[in-house]
């Protein structure tokens, strides 16, 4: 009896330690490569990509047009994270600063609005 209850403890145990050992570590869902597109502004349909990256604890990049009407990047000047919803501000001359405001659908998908005005996507890019 001695024996087999020495026998179930280590193995319980052992259980234990193997199950504690394989947990893996929080991902950051924000950082990546992302498509942002933005339908039914005043120059059509605009697609962005972005490769969001965290430096001292904040997300930082740029936007790139994908769609070749600008070649230079637009600098994003701040990002607000809360939770499951992101807030990418970015500077243009025409407009001022812009917020995009985009909140989780799934692992891969975001969906908001630019300026609370156009609706707006977000997909992973892989």
């Amino acid at each position: 009896m001695k024996k087999t209850s020495l026998i179930l403890f280590f193995l319980v145990f052992g259980f234990a330690v193997k199950g504690f050992s394989q947990a893996t570590p929080p991902t950051d869902f924000f950082a990546g490569k992302w498509e942002i597109t933005v339908v039914g502004t005043p120059e059509g349909d605009a697609k962005l990509g972005t490769e969001l990256t965290r430096k001292d604890g904040k997300l930082t990049g740029e936007l790139k047009d994908l769609t070749g009407k600008q070649t230079a990047a637009i600098p994003i000047t701040k990002i607000e994270e809360e939770g499951t919803k992101l807030t990418i501000y970015f500077d243009t001359a025409q407009a001022g600063v812009i917020p995009i405001e985009l909140t989780k659908v799934d692992d891969d998908n975001l969906k908001g609005s630019l300026m609370n005005m156009f609706e707006s996507t977000a997909k992973r890019m892989k």
